[in-house]
């Protein structure tokens, strides 16, 4: 019934941000004990969690990417937006969305392919 969806540019250019939303739908965001996070998957190799926002607002960030990105909630229109700033080729990924329990995140988007390319 939870369904999530991933939108935003295909290409960024070096040194833009890169800008994401996900839309859900059949769940809320407000959901006590509920989280949201994005995930990536650059080319050949695994899963890397960029961050989350949970239900009380509160954020998490991957250390590796914590200066560079910021999640935010639009609870009115039940989506949150990721924003990667600085980004260079190695962001280049298949970037999810993915929600539910803070514990186990277990709606997942299907994905979008961002490049990063001049």
């Amino acid at each position: 019934q939870v369904q999530l969806q991933e939108s935003g540019p295909g290409l960024v250019k070096p040194s833009q941000t890169l800008s994401l939303t996900c839309t859900v739908s059949g769940g809320s965001l407000a959901t006590s004990g509920y989280c949201a996070s994005w995930i990536r998957q650059p080319p050949g190799k695994g899963l890397e969690w960029i961050g989350g926002i949970c239900d009380t607002g509160d954020t998490y960030y991957s250390p590796p990417l914590k200066s560079r990105a910021s999640i935010v909630r639009d609870t009115s229109k039940n989506q949150f937006s990721l924003q990667l700033s600085s980004v260079s080729p190695e962001d280049t990924a298949e970037y999810y969305c993915a929600g539910g329990s803070e514990l186990s995140q277990e709606y997942w988007g299907q994905g979008t392919q961002v490049t990063v390319s001049s």
